[in-house]
């Protein structure tokens, strides 16, 4: 008797842009895309919808992180710098950095102002992808993703992947948009990021699109306790996270152990 080979999962193949699901092999192109398209205006939008909060935020990101001369820092998805620059001033520039991002536009950005900032040493600049991190194990004392984790296709091959490049006793950090507590601020953002986000983008970036995607890219994103859960499928111990803003972002930390 012949067997059957029985009919592909099509729902294990599918990965959400937005809130439409796609074939999971098309999505890393379409976010590649949306940042390609935004990549010139991306920090200054980032100020604008914000209000310079992001700032606040990032800071008390590396203030966790605590870096530290000698310290090896990979930063994935963070290629206009805004991470590695923070960690680079509070190591006293003696920390290695790899600014790791799928987008080689978003990449083109962050080496300019370094370039302007003359920070010429201590930062490297690698294309690559979060599921796939072109470093050996245990290259890394810390990893640290800001606003990135959303837009990978698999999140937990991302974790993964942090954990492995991670040494033993290695910190991870993710700081990312979230779930709101309050249910009155959660329907005020709701409403702001639907209506004014895309609108911005559009007068200020020019693609009122990308950010309609970014809006429906929250709204997917795994809400605090469930990403926690995720970092310890994914190997990663002594997790927690912290909420900022009520929620609208959360950071979330584990080690390697």
């Amino acid at each position: 008797m012949v067997r059957s080979e029985p009919p592909p999962d099509k729902a294990a193949d599918a990965a959400s842009f937005g809130f439409r699901d796609v074939p999971a092999a098309e999505k890393p192109g379409l976010v590649r895309q949306v940042f390609d398209s935004v990549a010139v205006r991306y920090d200054l939008m980032n100020d604008l919808m914000s209000l310079g909060v992001h700032r606040l935020w990032k800071d008390t990101m590396v203030d966790v992180l605590a870096p530290r001369p000698g310290m090896a820092v990979i930063d994935v998805a963070g290629g206009t710098g805004d991470i590695a620059f923070r960690i680079h001033r509070r190591s006293a520039g003696q920390a290695r950095i790899a600014v790791c991002d799928i987008n080689p536009a978003m990449l083109a950005v962050g080496q300019d102002r370094a370039i302007d900032r003359g920070l010429l040493h201590g930062l490297q600049w690698v294309t690559g992808d979060a599921e796939a991190l072109p470093f050996p194990d245990r290259s890394f004392d810390a990893y640290t993703i800001a606003f990135g984790l959303r837009n990978v296709t698999h999140i937990e091959r991302a974790l993964t992947e942090a954990r492995r490049v991670l040494r033993p006793g290695g910190h991870f950090l993710c700081l990312e948009f979230s779930r709101v507590g309050l249910p009155l601020l959660r329907r005020l953002y709701d409403t702001y990021s639907a209506a004014v986000l895309p609108a911005l983008g559009g007068i200020v970036a020019g693609d009122s699109e990308a950010y309609r995607y970014l809006h429906e890219s929250i709204r997917r994103h795994p809400p605090q306790e469930r990403l926690a859960a995720m970092m310890g499928a994914a190997g990663l111990a002594r997790t927690t996270w912290r909420d900022m803003s009520g929620g609208i972002v959360a950071l979330h930390s584990g080690w390697r152990i």
